[in-house]
């Protein structure tokens, strides 16, 4: 009977330790380890103005059932955080693709970071867990960099490292190990809209 109140009482110690709201995340490990980044451009912009034209509105809406079902070795993999530029004067079109697929998801679209913070953007994604599968949409002129900072080589991915002007239709698969390194990336066609 002597030694069961100091057990009890060690227990008690113990217990509020154990279900404290310390985070479960290994800060040892890489946030980027398992990890999926998905990469994709703004859709069509129109000949005047910040948004996206009718055909960039298809693509957008057309987001939402293939990134409902995307898979990856035939799982489908869930959409845990998704960044897109932040808004400008000139163009607000990053976020604007992404709202349809956002809402049916329920996910909250991050747009801290301006176009050219491209590597604030790696940064961020590389220090801390946002979750196993993250979308990015950017604007084309700054992907070739933003992948080259996400650990990919964008003379691998894209025709002599940029992204053309006039395509719309692709996306790029990053994919990390259980270290947190590269090891598989590529360009998919997207085939979303029936001239593609």
């Amino acid at each position: 009977m002597k030694f069961k109140l100091p057990l009890y009482g060690l227990l008690a110690l113990l217990i509020p330790g154990a279900t404290s709201a310390e985070p479960l995340y290994d800060k040892s490990s890489s946030p980027l380890a398992n990890a999926v980044i998905l990469v994709i451009r703004h859709a069509e912009q129109p000949d005047d103005g910040d948004s996206l034209s009718p055909a960039g509105d298809a693509r957008g809406k057309a987001y939402v059932n293939y990134f409902k079902t995307f898979t990856i070795d035939g799982r489908p993999l869930k959409i845990d955080y998704m960044f897109a530029a932040a808004d400008s004067r000139s163009s607000r079109r990053p976020r604007l693709t992404l709202e349809p697929i956002a809402r049916e998801l329920g996910v909250t679209i991050d747009t801290r970071f301006r176009n050219k913070q491209f590597l604030e953007l790696a940064d961020e994604i590389e220090r801390r867990p946002h979750g196993t599968n993250i979308l990015i949409c950017w604007h084309h002129g700054k992907i070739p960099e933003l992948l080259r900072s996400l650990g990919a080589d964008p003379g691998n991915l894209l025709p002599n490292d940029r992204w053309p002007d006039d395509v719309f239709d692709w996306l790029i698969e990053l994919r990390y190990d259980q270290s947190g390194a590269l090891f598989d990336s590529k360009r998919i066609d997207e085939h979303l809209l029936p001239n593609e």
